[in-house]
C-alpha cells in the first residue's frame, strides 16, 4: 500500500516521496523586476532541505501586467533565468524537484494600470475594470506563455504547471461567469488554455510533465462545480496535461453558490473526482497540514501526491516531522539527525 512516503514517477519525474510545496506567492521581488531574490532562495532551498519531494515555485508571470502585484516573479525577460536556475540547482543538491508554475493574474492584476481580461468584467467593485483582449490579443498571449515555458525549461525546472485556477486569465476564460466573448475563444471556453497547453507541450522535453491547476468548483452564484470542471479537464487532458493540482474558488467574491471549505482536506473530493472521472495522476491541496491525514489521502488513492502549504511555511521541515510522526524513513540531513533521532 502507498503511503506518504513511498516514492512516485510520473514520466520522467521521479520523487522520493509524495510531499509537494505548493505555490504560495511570496510577493518579495522589492525592486519589481521580476527577478528571484535571496528570499526567495532561501524560502525554497530550506523546504528542499526540510524533505520535500516536489517543489513548485510560486505563480510566474508571463509579462509586467500579468502580476497580481509588482512584487511578484517573472518569466517575460532572459535576464530572469539565471535567478531561477540557481534556486533549482540548490534544491537538487538537496534531493528535490522542482517544478514552476507559469500564469497570468488577468483582471485580478492589481497594479496594472489597466487590467486586461477575455471580458471587460471587474472582479468586485473595489477592483479596475479590465479590458478585453482582442482577438489577436488573445493570440499573443498564447505566445507569451510558450516563451515564458521555454526561459523555465533553460532554467533547469524539472515540470511545468500551467496556472488555470483561482480567477485568474486562464480561469478567467473557462468560466461562463467572466467569458462573455462572441469570437472563438468565447464559442468554446476552453480554447485558450487548450492552446496554452498545447504550446507548453510542444516547449518541454518529452519526459517532462505538464501539470495543470484547476479550480474544480466556484464558489459564487451561477458558478460551475465539478461536472463542469470534469468536462474542460478532459478537454485540457486531451491537449497534453499529464497531471491535475486540484483547487478551488477565486473567481469572485463568495455569494449564494455556498462557501468553501474550512475543514481539513476540503477540497480532496474534488481531487478524487476528477482522478475517478479523467483516471489522470492529481494533486490534493487544501488543509492537510496534519501528517495523519495527509498520509491517508494517499493510502486511499484519493490523490497521487499532496500539497502542504500553510504547514510549510510554519515549517520548512514539516516532511521530516511527519515521518517522525508516522514512523516513516527518509533521508534526515546529518546535521540535524540529533534532532529526528527516535
Amino acid at each position: 500500500m502507498n503511503h506518504l512516503f513511498s516514492s512516485y514517477k510520473i514520466k520522467g519525474l521521479e520523487l522520493k516521496n509524495r510531499i509537494m510545496m505548493p505555490p504560495m506567492c511570496q510577493y518579495s521581488v522589492e525592486k519589481k523586476d521580476g527577478i528571484a531574490t535571496d528570499w526567495h532562495y532561501l524560502h525554497y532551498v530550506n523546504r528542499a532541505i526540510g524533505g520535500a519531494s516536489f517543489i513548485m515555485i510560486e505563480m510566474t508571470d508571463v509579462e509586467p501586467d500579468g502580476r497580481i502585484t509588482d512584487y511578484d516573479l517573472g518569466l517575460w525577460s532572459d535576464e530572469q533565468i539565471p535567478a531561477l536556475a540557481r534556486i533549482v540547482e540548490a534544491c537538487h543538491r538537496y534531493g528535490a524537484k522542482v517544478g514552476i508554475q507559469i500564469a497570468h493574474a488577468g483582471r485580478k492584476a492589481e497594479d496594472a494600470e489597466v487590467p486586461v481580461a477575455p471580458s471587460a468584467i471587474p472582479f468586485d467593485e473595489n477592483s479596475k475594470t479590465p479590458r478585453a483582449l482582442s482577438t489577436d490579443e488573445v493570440k499573443e498571449m498564447v505566445e507569451k506563455f510558450r516563451k515564458a515555458v521555454q526561459r523555465a525549461v533553460k532554467a533547469g525546472v524539472d515540470a511545468i504547471e500551467i496556472h488555470g485556477a483561482h480567477g485568474y486569465l486562464i480561469h478567467q476564460f473557462h468560466s461562463p461567469l467572466t467569458n462573455k466573448r462572441e469570437d472563438e475563444y468565447g464559442k468554446d471556453l476552453s480554447k485558450f488554455g487548450i492552446e496554452i497547453v498545447e504550446v507548453a507541450k510542444a516547449e518541454i522535453p518529452e519526459d517532462m510533465p505538464l501539470i495543470m491547476r484547476i479550480s474544480a468548483k466556484e464558489y459564487v452564484e451561477g458558478g460551475y462545480g465539478i461536472n463542469e470542471s470534469i468536462k474542460f479537464a478532459k478537454d485540457y487532458q486531451a491537449a497534453g496535461v499529464d497531471m491535475f493540482d486540484v483547487s478551488s474558488g477565486g473567481e469572485g467574491p463568495i455569494g449564494a453558490g455556498g462557501r468553501p471549505g474550512t475543514h481539513a482536506g476540503y477540497q480532496v473530493p474534488l481531487a478524487r473526482d476528477i482522478k475517478k472521472a479523467l483516471d489522470v495522476p492529481v494533486i490534493a491541496v487544501g488543509r492537510l497540514d496534519d501528517s495523519i491525514l495527509a498520509n491517508a489521502v494517499i493510502g486511499n488513492e484519493d490523490a497521487d501526491l499532496v500539497a502542504v502549504g500553510r504547514g510549510m511555511l510554519r515549517n520548512p521541515h514539516w516532511t521530516l516531522e511527519a515521518a517522525a510522526t508516522l514512523k516513516k524513513e527518509t533521508n534526515v540531513p546529518k546535521q540535524y539527525a540529533d534532532g529526528f533521532r527516535r
